[in-house]
């Protein structure tokens, strides 16, 4: 089997619904050689981390049309990225509200890095991470994972290519503080 990321458009749910939701894809893919692993909730889009077979994508995606129309499929292959592309592509996923996606090509880059770049990386990664426990309504263990968010970027230069470290320590400071995540672009 293959792993995909099927965004459908989000016509009103809330990451309160994530469970739901995957018991819904699930019922509505029975019968189906594939698996509903997780639904992440955001606000434009629904993400289905799902396994199927190739020739079967398609029946999958219509059978899941009753949730809501479709944003885009990804197909997650392991792929070593350049430095600079993964950069960019990360901050995309993540301004895009696509943290999981955010986090993997965040990952590509933290392999290429050493030193200090490597943890204000993975702290970037964390952040990403953080929110898409938040996608799937487990805020706790999103809250919890912003101290490693800080401990990770600790006193590092106030920014990273493009990426402005400041703002993220601060957020994460705030919503520790609050003990609420609150969704940002980076």
């Amino acid at each position: 089997m293959e792993r995909y990321m099927i965004h459908l458009k989000n016509t009103g749910y809330s990451p309160k619904n994530s469970r739901e939701l995957v018991y819904k894809a699930r019922d509505l893919t029975s019968g189906m050689n594939a698996s509903i692993r997780i639904a992440r909730v955001a606000r434009n889009f629904l993400e289905f981390d799902v396994a199927v077979e190739k020739d079967d994508l398609d029946s999958l995606v219509e059978k899941l049309l009753p949730i809501g129309p479709v944003d885009n499929i990804r197909h997650v292959v392991e792929e070593e990225i350049e430095k600079e592309q993964g950069i960019t592509d990360g901050i995309f996923y993540f301004n895009n509200e696509r943290f999981w996606e955010s986090h993997e090509a965040f990952e590509g880059v933290w392999k290429q890095c050493f030193g200090r770049e490597k943890e204000v990386v993975q702290g970037i990664i964390l952040m990403a991470v953080a929110f898409a426990h938040a996608q799937k309504n487990d805020i706790s263990i999103g809250i919890g994972m912003l101290r490693r968010v800080l401990d990770k970027l600790g006193t590092s230069p106030s920014t990273y290519h493009s990426i402005d470290i400041d703002r993220i320590r601060n957020k994460a400071k705030e919503m520790q503080q609050s003990n609420n995540l609150v969704i940002f672009e980076i």
